[in-house]
Formats: structure tokens, C-alpha cells, sequence
């Protein structure tokens, strides 16, 4: 069996100690330099020869940076005769851009995914996909996880015999009636028109939420205006109470001081798939640990397991 080596980005390096403590593994540091004309360097610090080397880095803010060092330390390692080079990206921002929706825009989950091959990637693990089909613009195995059972483990501390999961539009359906069945709890959704990237209007909920107990699911949220929508929506319908989830917690500009701030929030829960910004004192979030998932996600590939088993439902 070949060795292990694990290596992160600038992006979370706290999210990659963690998985390499579930791993027992060391994390190797890299070395990143930059030139006096903004170019970026990187150097891998660790022998990769022959070795199974998993790069750690989410695309989060800022994603440019980050993209290219994470295209440098693929170059890197192939460089140095990786036998399979494994990119462990929790967050692929780029995911969102899936679609030619508008005249002459680019596709850049299909570009970067191709960008990422290029460079050398051999596989990709990932974790909740803004869109599921963006897992077929690689031409390399992709391991596709979520973050459905850390979320339900944690909302069965509450009782959920008056529950109903809601998604916000129709293109989180699918992964919030997962939710719901795992929890054993209705479901309902938001029908959703996008304006443009700050604006969007929820015209109606599709659903049975008078007097429910609500949690709003989404993959990601980043300036809140959809789930702001949303809760009006949810007010006007006369629901019990709402607590707010999802798997990316971008929160930009403030968001989750925003959404904190509404009276009929009372809970936030994300994972720390991406590094959660700081919330005021008093604040209502919760951060769910994905690294022991991911762990057990790089274990099975590094064996040659099977790691189907982690993508379905309990």
C-alpha cells in the first residue's frame, strides 16, 4: 500500500488539521511565496514520490487566489511523481455557475473542472454541489458527499413530531425531501424567481406549514436574501417556528448577524465546510465538524473501499 500524504491550502487550514488528527496522519506544510510581479509559487514540503497525496482546499473567498494555489500544488505534485494525486474540495463555489442561462456567459463549473484536470488532479471529493450535475464535468472520478446525517443528528436533539423541512426553491427539493425522510418530517418548498444575484422573490410556499415547526434547508448561504424571502413567506403562513440549516455557511456581508436578528429564527446550523465568518456575541449559530466524513471519505479511497456507503441516507 502506497503512503498517505495530506497537504491544505490557505483556504482552511484549520478543517485539514482536523481531518488529518481523525486520520492520524501529519499535515505537511506547503510553502507558498510571492513574486514581485503578484505571481504566486508554491512549493510542496513533503516527499511525494509515489506517494497517495490528498490536496485539501475549499474554494472560498478569495476564490481566485485560492484556485490558482490549489492548480499549483496539483503542478507540484505531479512534479514530484505523485502516484494519484486526490483534490479534497468541501466547497466548489463555482458550482453555481452550471448553466448557460444568459447570452454569451461562460460555464465556469465545466471550465475549472477542466482547469483542475488539467493540472493534474486524479480524483475530486467534494461536498454538496450547489447542482448535482456539475459532478458529471469531470473527467476524473468524483466522490460526492453530504452533510444530511451531521445536520439530522443534530436537529434529533428537538422534537420533530411537528416538523416540516422546507427548501427554499425547487432545485433544493430533491436533497430536502432526503432530509425530511431521514428525520421523518414533512416537506415543503419555496417557489423561487432570481432577479439577479441579490435579489430574488419567493411568491408562494408550496406545502402545509400553518403552525409547523420549520427548518429552512439549503446547500449554501451566502447574503441570506433567499432565506430573508423565505421568512416572510413562512411569517404570512402562520408557522410555529423556524430554524435555518445548511452546509456551506458563506454568510457574506454579515448575513448570519442579519438572519440572527429576525425574532422568528432561532436557530442557524452550518458546517465548517468553509471558514465561518464571526458572529456577535449572543449570536444564534451552530457549526457542525464535517472533517470526521471527509476523514473517513480519504481512508476508504486510500484503501481502495468502497465509499458509496457514505453517500446515502441512514
Amino acid at each position: 500500500m502506497r503512503d498517505i500524504t495530506v497537504f491544505s491550502g490557505s483556504a482552511h487550514p484549520e478543517l485539514a488539521a482536523e481531518i488529518c488528527s481523525h486520520l492520524g496522519t501529519p499535515l505537511h506544510p506547503v510553502r507558498v511565496k510571492r513574486f514581485a510581479n503578484d505571481c504566486l509559487e508554491v512549493q510542496l514540503q513533503a516527499n511525494c514520490r509515489e506517494r497517495d497525496v490528498f490536496l485539501i482546499q475549499p474554494l472560498v473567498a478569495p476564490v481566485q487566489e485560492n484556485l490558482v494555489e490549489l492548480l499549483l500544488m496539483l503542478d507540484a505534485a505531479r512534479g514530484a511523481s505523485a502516484a494519484r494525486t486526490t483534490v479534497v474540495m468541501p466547497h466548489y463555489s463555482y458550482a453555481r455557475s452550471d448553466k448557460k442561462d444568459a447570452p454569451r456567459i461562460s460555464i465556469g463549473a465545466r471550465l475549472v473542472a477542466d482547469l483542475l484536470v488539467a493540472a493534474g488532479a486524479s480524483r475530486v471529493l467534494t461536498m454538496t454541489l450547489h447542482s448535482p450535475q456539475v459532478h458529471g464535468f469531470f473527467s476524473v472520478p468524483v466522490d460526492h458527499l453530504h452533510a444530511l446525517r451531521e445536520l439530522a443528528e443534530h436537529f434529533r436533539r428537538y422534537d420533530l413530531s411537528n416538523t416540516v423541512v422546507v427548501s427554499p426553491d425547487l432545485g433544493n427539493a430533491k436533497e430536502a425531501a432526503a432530509f425530511a425522510r431521514i428525520l421523518g418530517a414533512g416537506v415543503a418548498m419555496g417557489a423561487k424567481q432570481r432577479i439577479s444575484d441579490d435579489r430574488v422573490v419567493i411568491g408562494s410556499v408550496i406545502g402545509d406549514v400553518e403552525g409547523k415547526d420549520v427548518i429552512i434547508l439549503d446547500d449554501e448561504i451566502a447574503k441570506g436574501t433567499t432565506v430573508m424571502e423565505l421568512l416572510d413567506r413562512l411569517r404570512e403562513r402562520g408557522v410555529k417556528s423556524v430554524r435555518v440549516a445548511c452546509t456551506h455557511g458563506l454568510f457574506a456581508d454579515g448575513a448570519v448577524d442579519r438572519l440572527g436578528d429576525r425574532p422568528d429564527v432561532e436557530e442557524i446550523v452550518c458546517t465548517n465546510t468553509v471558514p465561518v465568518p464571526d458572529a456577535k456575541p449572543g449570536s444564534k449559530l451552530r457549526v457542525l465538524s464535517i472533517a470526521p466524513a471527509l476523514a473517513e471519505a480519504m481512508r476508504r479511497i486510500h484503501d481502495g473501499e468502497s465509499v458509496s456507503a457514505l453517500f446515502d441516507a441512514p
